[in-house]
């Protein structure tokens, strides 16, 4: 039975990583310069600290994820490994909302504020950052996968139930 949780354990966690991984490459490749009434225009990921945001946590989940192959079942560290990936998946909801809210602004802009849509203009870089949020949203639905097979098989030994 361990070596069935480790290899479930193991594969969600290749998986989570394979996720983050795409997320951020797709969200650092996010270009497209165009000329916007004789203006040229730039828009990058760099450009918007939520994107920069996104990429640096989706980079710092997908090293997570890989270290955490490593650690051995039973051992102290695998311990902290639960509340580990609970921060990691809060700090990935975090990415996921802010880079959600700001391309929502892109794209149909916000009237109140004066905030003019941009998607119309930069299209294929709008494209690659819906991408990029779809990569890191099902990224995020394998953290919470995660969290929730590790609770089930910490909670499983404590429960007389079965």
């Amino acid at each position: 039975m361990a070596k069935l949780h480790r290899l479930i354990s193991a594969v969600l966690r290749l998986a989570a990583a394979g996720g983050a991984a795409a997320a951020a490459i797709i969200m650092v490749t996010s270009h497209e310069t165009t000329s916007f009434f004789g203006t040229e225009m730039e828009a990058k990921y760099s450009y918007t600290p939520s994107f920069v945001f996104f990429v640096v946590a989706f980079a710092v989940a997908f090293a997570y994820s890989l270290l955490a192959l490593l650690v051995r079942p039973g051992s102290t560290a695998s311990r902290l490994l639960l509340l580990s990936d609970v921060m990691v998946g809060m700090l990935l909801t975090g990415a996921v909302a802010a880079t959600g809210a700001i391309s929502q602004v892109g794209k149909s802009g916000n009237e109140h504020a004066g905030w003019l849509p941009i998607c119309a203009q930069v299209q294929a870089y709008c494209s690659h950052v819906m991408g990029a949020l779809i990569a890191g949203f099902l990224s995020l639905l394998l953290y919470f996968l995660i969290i929730m097979y590790s609770l089930h098989a910490v909670a499983k030994p404590l429960c007389s139930c079965h």
